[in-house]
């Protein structure tokens, strides 16, 4: 049976509960009914509440460039290439909300079977290594919640925010970052409609 936020009271929840039930019931009042953002629980802790989120954004967006193996080269093009759908995984960790429990917003960039899916070109997510996928949500004193984050990466997925100057907070992807700065920028690539 599946448990609904409704359910519970938050007056007589533990504070960790408390912050989850609210996470929880912000995610439904400001996405439930987007139709570019879906979200559902992935799982919950040992009172039923959520403690990890899937989200699917169905966003046209940079997926990685045309020539990658010449990433960065002089006088070679790397035009960008989209996807219309990335999957995004939210886990809370057990010391969330806590300074040192920062919510991990990471983008899948495998399937099921290990195979490679386009996950999302952006100077503020990991592109390449073992961090792949990894969301540089916000800087400490900006994050508010849950949705507030999950808006903000609709955000990064459109272009509509990205940081890709090598100063602070600096860029999560470099190479994601130079190209930006060197050819996104200068060619009018990181300026695309959502309608195409």
């Amino acid at each position: 049976m599946k448990v609904r936020s409704e359910e519970f009271i938050a007056s007589k929840l533990s504070g960790r509960n408390r912050r989850l039930l609210y996470e929880w019931r912000t995610l439904e009042e400001r996405l439930n009914g987007r139709p570019d953002i879906r979200w559902q629980v992935m799982r919950t802790n040992a009172d039923g509440l959520p403690t990890a989120y899937r989200v699917d954004y169905d966003v046209r967006s940079i997926c990685g460039v045309e020539h990658f193996d010449r990433l960065g080269l002089p006088d070679v093009p790397n035009a960008p290439q989209f996807a219309n759908h990335f999957v995004m995984l939210i886990e809370l960790p057990a010391q969330y909300p806590c300074i040192d429990g920062q919510p991990s917003f990471r983008f899948l960039t495998t399937d099921d079977n290990g195979q490679p899916i386009p996950h999302p070109w952006h100077p503020n997510i990991r592109y390449f290594g073992n961090m792949a996928g990894h969301v540089c949500i916000n800087m400490a004193d900006t994050y508010t919640d849950l949705a507030w984050g999950v808006q903000r990466v609709a955000h990064y997925l459109c272009y509509d925010i990205y940081h890709a100057v090598y100063e602070p907070p600096y860029p999560e992807d470099l190479k994601v970052a130079e190209w930006v700065v060197k050819q996104g920028e200068p060619n009018h690539w990181v300026s695309f409609a959502q309608s195409q």
